[in-house]
């Protein structure tokens, strides 16, 4: 009985620190500079703490990581070294920033909204796909 407590203790402490090893965001910056730099390095289960955890935005990253694994060993190790550029930075309410950027190997431009709730930033990721949200 005793080994079965231990190892319940063990398991829930286990399961209780799965994110502790990512810091909340401090402001939308923060949050979108980490979302972005995990998504680069392949870690999307980093990317999927500093996002807002609603199925469209799920749907969206796992659209991404599956492009991602697809890429040859080149292609990731390309991203993973690429540094983050970025172009703009808009706040539209104090409570809302569009960080528009792009990353030093493709050099495309993309945009995300980075939004406060719960006194957390997270990033909207689906606005991404569609910035009319």
């Amino acid at each position: 009985m005793k080994y079965l407590f231990i190892c319940f203790l063990f398991f829930f402490s286990a399961c209780s620190n799965i994110n502790s090893e990512y810091k909340d965001a401090d402001n939308a910056l923060d949050a979108g500079r980490e979302f972005i730099d995990a998504c680069l390095k392949g870690d999307f289960v980093k990317a999927s703490f500093y996002m807002i955890p609603d199925d469209k935005n799920k749907d969206c990253l796992t659209k991404i990581e599956r492009q991602y694994r697809e890429k040859d060993r080149d292609g990731r190790r390309q991203y993973r070294e690429a540094s983050i550029n970025i172009n703009e930075i808009a706040n539209p309410t104090e409570t809302v920033t569009v960080i528009n950027y792009s990353n030093s190997y493709d050099k495309i431009a993309h945009k995300i909204k980075v939004i406060q709730q719960n006194n957390k930033w997270l990033v909207d990721f689906k606005y991404t796909f569609d910035p009319n949200l």
